[in-house]
């Protein structure tokens, strides 16, 4: 940094003078950084609005079942079939199981009789299995709690139908004096072979079971181990020395041997006519009723469509897209306070937090009013809602049938759903498989599965007329969200934006090569105001040095003066 100081000769503030002719020419600056900080601030709006639209697309999804969270986090697509709140079931004896039912399930009234519930296979110890008649646990290796010889070596397979080839405990072959029965269970538990071992401290008995129902669950345990225990004679197994013990089919207790395989019960139940119906696990679906079985016995089951459910489904999808609507319109119809130009850094020095809120809240409001982008999505999302829909099965093929018109779109409300619920439940009583073909039917496959970026216009506009209603408003959000990621970025967006559709990012890079309208115009203005900023450098200095000048000059000046003065006053 140079230090300048001026003034000495001439006596004038240059430091002063400079810095105003200065804030002349920073102008020119100010008015580019403005400039960014306008375009900044649309990126920030249209980024809060893609938002919007994404959200509301998985949040709505997810209300109306139609996306599903498994235990990776991935969002994965249910079929419109298997939706929980289009029918109801009625059940005789909750105490017996509990049902829900799908959409496709058949209305009526069926009679299910539970001969038997699935079972997994389990054994567990006959009693305590450490050699301690104080009742006093010795946990600590294999050795103090059978009482074997500390270097017996312990090892045993269990083969399972997850893994037949058969998973060996303690195949290092460490002796019993290192190796505990706490050790045994981590083993069997983290070699993921559909088997959980326990070790209960407390009761001092160990346990053992297929962790799913059913008789294609099996379970083997292979134990060659010969161990002599003090004071015995005949040598044993290990399996032995667990005690373990099993149910038999009849009901009675008996003790695990080596090398034989055991499973799982099914269960076994009669629904209607269909006698003998065995199923591997207690959670089973049939005719689309999904059934939790409890207990044996019999029970009935009435089917029927949920009408007040379909209603709320619809009517609280409807209240939702109406929000996001009035928010679209909101930013459209936004004033714009043109007076109000973002604020300098000098500007903001002057004034307090509250002051620079207030101001930066009128120069942000009306950035984006009467937008094409929102303008032309409110439009395709209204004209899609009101468009029929082809080839459907059913008797109904437009919004209008089932109770639902429209606003105005030139209105505020810019075209918000209106519900006639009468109406809407009427349809819903008469034919609910058509209301939800209506709003959920398919495409063909071949379109529903093709990348709309790969698609012909013709072909777009084949899957659109051939999409149930929400199905249809959900493609023309993704194409309005694509719309503002290409003019103003995804912001920090990007991974909502593919949970929504992975197309959304992958057609901005390949397209953009993931640069923005927007951004290309924030680096042309970041290109010119650093070109203008060395511009301002190169005046400010030749600034100084015409005052270094002047000073010089002025110097020299008075230096002459002097000297004539001392001349003229020699000569008296």
């Amino acid at each position: 940094m140079v230090m300048r100081i001026g003034g000495l000769a001439t006596g004038m503030e240059i430091d002063s003078i400079v810095k105003e002719l200065m804030r002349a020419e920073r102008v020119k600056v100010d008015k580019l950084e403005q400039q960014k900080q306008l375009i900044e601030w649309k990126q920030e709006i249209y980024n809060e609005i893609s938002r919007e639209l994404a959200n509301f697309i998985l949040n709505t999804k997810k209300e109306l079942g139609l996306t599903r969270t498994s235990s990776t986090g991935l969002l994965l697509n249910n079929s419109v079939s298997s939706l929980d709140w289009v029918k109801r079931a009625t059940l005789s004896n909750s105490e017996l199981a509990n049902v829900t039912v799908r959409a496709d399930a058949v209305e009526g009234t069926y009679k299910v009789k539970v001969h038997r519930l699935a079972e997994n296979w389990s054994a567990a110890s006959s009693g305590p299995i450490s050699i301690n008649n104080e009742g006093e646990i010795n946990t600590s290796n294999l050795a103090a709690q059978f009482g074997i010889a500390e270097d017996e070596v312990i090892q045993f397979t269990i083969k399972t139908n997850k893994n037949p080839e058969g998973f060996t405990i303690n195949e290092e072959g460490i002796n019993a004096k290192f190796l505990s029965i706490h050790d045994i269970v981590k083993q069997i538990n983290d070699a993921d072979i559909g088997v959980k071992a326990v070790y209960d401290y407390a009761t001092d008995r160990f346990f053992l079971q297929t962790e799913q129902t059913g008789s294609d669950n099996t379970i083997e345990i292979i134990d060659n181990n010969e161990i002599t225990r003090e004071g015995e004679s005949d040598p044993v197994n290990f399996i032995s020395l667990l005690k373990l013990q099993y149910i038999g089919e009849n009901g009675e207790t008996k003790s695990v041997e080596s090398g034989k395989e055991y499973k799982g019960k099914d269960a076994l139940i009669d629904f209607g006519a269909a006698q003998g119906i065995v199923q591997s696990s207690n959670q089973f679906t049939i005719n689309g009723i999904n059934f939790d079985l409890k207990n044996t016995g019999e029970f009935t089951v009435n089917v029927a469509t949920d009408i007040d459910g379909v209603y709320e489904k619809i009517s609280n999808f409807v209240e939702k897209y109406n929000e996001l609507i009035n928010k679209l319109a909101e930013k459209l119809e936004e004033k714009r306070y043109r007076d109000y130009a973002p604020l300098t850094k000098e500007q903001k020095e002057e004034m307090s937090e509250e002051e620079i809120k207030l101001w930066e809240e009128k120069a942000k409001s009306g950035l984006i009013k009467n937008d094409g982008i929102l303008d032309n999505l409110i439009y395709s999302l209204r004209t899609g809602l009101f468009a029929q829909v082809e080839g459907v099965n059913g008797i109904y093929n437009h919004l209008t049938q089932i109770g639902i018109t429209t606003e105005s779109y030139f209105s505020s409300k810019r075209g918000q759903l209106v519900i006639d619920e009468t109406k809407l439940k009427t349809a819903i009583q008469n034919d609910v498989d058509s209301v939800l073909e209506l709003l959920f039917k398919e495409p063909d496959p071949e379109l529903k599965h093709k990348s709309e970026s790969k698609m012909t216009a013709a072909e777009i506009q084949a899957k659109r007329s051939q999409s149930g209603l929400i199905s249809r408003l959900y493609d023309n959000l993704v194409v309005g969200i694509k719309g503002i990621v290409n003019k103003a970025g995804p912001g920090e967006n990007a991974a909502l934006y593919r949970n929504v559709n992975s197309s959304i990012m992958i057609d901005f890079i390949a397209d953009y090569s993931g640069i923005s309208m927007l951004d290309k115009d924030a680096d042309d203005l970041n290109k010119r105001i650093v070109t203008l900023n060395s511009y301002l450098v190169r005046v400010e200095n030749r600034y100084w040095q015409q005052f270094t000048q002047l000073e010089k000059a002025i110097n020299r000046m008075n230096q002459q003066s002097m000297w004539l003065m001392q001349q003229f006053g020699g000569g008296y």
